[in-house]
């Protein structure tokens, strides 16, 4: 290793990363697998990654002057996310919103590079970006993919960002890989409870929870809901199941825990309305947009039913501006609070007056639904507590 390599470990680490390597601008190992991966549809509606396709393959379309790819991982990991009463969230969401702390880090970074002679144009990634970065930073010795297809190091486990610096700078790549592999494990193949990890290594984005409550736009699918169980952002059971990440070390206090989800409840998020920009300011979980993060909340409502949750989701089915939402709270009224007073009616009448045709079609179904819940229900009382039968 050069002094160049020396001095660019030296800052990575005075500056507070927890791993550093460094990559060629050169197509990933993992470029081929990624095509494929394209090819069969598995991106859901993640349009972008086919538009960036041949970016994302090959570095040297943004960076055609070579260089080389610094990579860098920032360790997140706490102990596992929930809003009080109820209502799960991704622990790398409950903090700051990374990409700020991430490209503050990396504008740092590059300042002490070009002052130790390493500077010129570079690009700097905070997760947006065309580059297929777990395949640069296994490449780079960061760690190993895993069934679960995210990144591996054996003391941090899944629990750690990614961010890169390309610079235009021949340096000598990292090429050691950090011990370690799954073997035999199949933990997060099993756990999935959407089995969107269709074959090691391989997540099929249409059955990913994650997929569905942070990048998608509409009603989430039916089927996915159902088996959402309390996810209100994101999910980390392939994370959380894996042997890897059980050591990892709670680094809780590097991100904080945004207000959002230390003092917030799925009613809140539900009903954020026009305070949803104050409320989630600098946080990850912005991402879905106001409509998306109250669409979230009323279907995880429905692992944890309550009076109140009841009513607020009894005001999004009337008064949300959100066809999305509104279709949503149905759901989860028809599938917890079918047979309470007022449920089955505010379901028709909904489903009645709605304007959108998907939300007015599913709405119509969730009527259905909850009548049917709803005579089962009362079906059972009466056969329950009609007098006992004498021996």
């Amino acid at each position: 290793m050069s002094r160049a390599e020396e001095v660019v470990f030296e800052i990575a680490s005075e500056l507070g990363f927890d791993l550093c390597g460094i990559a060629p601008v050169a197509p990933p190992p993992a470029a081929a697998r990624f095509e494929a991966w394209l090819d069969a549809g598995r991106h859901a509606g993640m349009d972008w990654l086919e538009r960036d396709r041949e970016r994302l393959v090959d570095p040297r379309r943004v960076m055609p002057e070579g260089g080389s790819i610094v990579v860098l991982g920032l360790a997140h990991a706490r102990a596992a996310v929930e809003l009080e009463g109820g209502g799960r969230v991704a622990r790398y969401a409950a903090g700051r919103d990374y990409h700020n702390v991430g490209n503050h880090k990396l504008r740092r970074f590059a300042r002490r590079l070009a002052a130790a002679g390493l500077g010129g144009r570079n690009r700097r990634i905070v997760d947006a970006g065309p580059l297929l970065e777990r395949s640069h930073a296994a490449r780079a010795g960061l760690g190993f993919e895993s069934k679960a297809a995210n990144l591996l190091h054996p003391r941090f486990g899944p629990w750690f960002f990614l961010m890169e610096v390309m610079i235009p700078h021949e340096l000598e790549p990292t090429t050691e890989p950090p011990a370690g592999s799954c073997g035999t494990c199949r933990a997060c193949l099993d756990a999935c409870p959407t089995q969107a990890i269709v074959e090691p290594g391989v997540v099929d984005a249409g059955r990913c929870i994650s997929y569905w409550t942070i990048e998608h736009q509409g009603p989430i699918a039916p089927e996915v809901r159902e088996r959402m169980g309390p996810w209100a952002f994101g999910c980390d059971v392939c994370s959380e199941v894996c042997p890897w990440g059980a050591r990892a070390p709670d680094l809780a206090e590097r991100f904080g825990t945004h207000a959002a989800v230390a003092s917030s409840s799925l009613v809140a998020w539900l009903e954020a309305g026009d305070a949803f920009t104050d409320q989630f300011a600098a946080s990850p979980l912005d991402r879905p947009g106001r409509a998306g993060v109250a669409r979230n909340a009323a279907i995880a409502l429905a692992s944890a039913p309550s009076d109140l949750g009841r009513r607020a989701l009894l005001r999004a089915l009337s008064f949300d501006p959100s066809a999305v939402v509104r279709e949503a709270a149905g759901w989860s009224l028809a599938r917890t609070h079918a047979a309470d007073d007022g449920v089955r009616p505010a379901l028709e009448s909904a489903a009645a007056r709605e304007s959108d045709p998907q939300a007015k079609e599913l709405l119509a179904r969730w009527a259905e639904s909850a009548s049917e819940r709803g005579a089962q229900t009362e079906s059972t009382d009466r056969n329950t507590s009609g007098p006992a039968s004498k021996s």
